[in-house]
């Protein structure tokens, strides 16, 4: 169980700590030159693939429930 819980937090402390980075750095980026701006990870990519795994996991669920 402890370990289960600490992959769990270790993913959330990942993902937390690349979106404070991309966030805090979100300023800096702005006036710097176009090579430069590309932030850590492409959170329109990460918001939509999310999307789809919780449409899939609605479907999933009321198929097994319903």
């Amino acid at each position: 169980m402890r370990v289960l819980f600490g992959m769990i937090l270790g993913a959330a402390l990942t993902v937390g700590g690349a979106y404070l980075y991309d966030s805090s750095h979100a300023m800096e980026a702005a006036n710097a030159p176009a090579a430069v701006q590309r932030p850590m990870v492409n959170w329109d990519i990460v918001n939509t693939n999310w999307q789809h795994l919780t449409e899939k996991a609605k479907v999933e669920w009321n198929r097994l429930t319903g």
